[in-house]
């Protein structure tokens, strides 16, 4: 598995849980959700993701 590959299944991985955590639990945890999105757009427009710096450093391969 790739860094960019693992990063989306991290991300929708995130994104899903939050998701049901907030139908299931509180809707407080939408903000979770908001904060993966931020996240995803600030990466897109820096060129840089805290989340692959910690794949990279677990031995993952950039594609």
């Amino acid at each position: 598995m790739t860094v960019n590959q693992a990063l989306r299944f991290i991300a929708g991985t995130f994104v899903l849980a939050s998701i049901l955590l907030a139908h299931f639990h509180h809707g407080y945890w939408l903000f979770f959700t908001g904060f993966v999105a931020l996240n995803l757009m600030q990466s897109a427009l820096t060129q840089w993701c805290p989340m692959m710096t910690l794949l990279r450093k677990a031995g993952l391969r950039d594609a």
